[in-house]
């Protein structure tokens, strides 16, 4: 599964996986407002790991939670999907907006292996700076660069580095700004 290789989904250890993520963010996702820190727990059971600055808005979804990896002063907003079948490696100041759609998840292009039931899942990597607009889809096995901007509604099925939208997302303009950006004041 992690290694992008078909796996069963019914495993029986997936299963159980999976519902603990289920049960996670139910209690997530109707956890209060004013609950920071007790989100900030659930979080740190949930995910693979999280930097000490996150905010996920509710409601959130994902399958496994435990491949999923935050860096520092990380926001998602509401309503948000990840599909972590593989990693999903997040870098540092990643500002997620509404009904983003993240899937490591995908099947057999064949029908007869896809009817089998194995399914397999391809890893995505987005790095730090990065904006994700609005109900856009990153698919499987896409790595987002440093600095990158995603339009609202895209749906990035290539690696990109730049701004772009559309579907297929593509490049709308390049992005003339330092690869390291410092958050200190000078």
């Amino acid at each position: 599964m992690i290694a992008g290789e078909l796996y069963d989904a019914s495993d029986p250890q997936l299963c159980e996986m999976r519902l603990t993520a289920r049960r996670l963010t139910r209690e997530y996702n109707n956890s209060r407002e004013d609950e920071s820190e007790k989100r900030k727990e659930i979080l740190r059971d949930l995910f693979g790991s999280i930097g000490t600055e996150i905010t996920v808005e509710p409601s959130f979804r994902c399958d496994y939670g435990s491949n999923i990896y935050v860096g520092e002063n990380f926001y998602m907003n509401f309503n948000c999907v990840i599909l972590d079948v593989a990693p999903v490696t997040m870098g540092n100041n990643v500002f997620i907006a509404p009904n983003v759609q993240i899937y490591t998840a995908t099947h057999p292009i064949t029908a007869k292996e896809r009817i089998s039931g194995l399914e397999l899942g391809k890893a995505i990597t987005i790095g730090d700076n990065v904006w994700l607009g609005g109900n856009c889809v990153i698919c499987p096995g896409v790595t987002i660069g440093n600095n990158a901007v995603v339009g609202a509604g895209a749906v990035v099925v290539k690696d990109c580095n730049v701004v772009v939208a559309g579907n297929p997302a593509k490049i709308i303009k390049q992005i003339d700004q330092p690869e390291n950006i410092s958050t200190d004041d000078p």
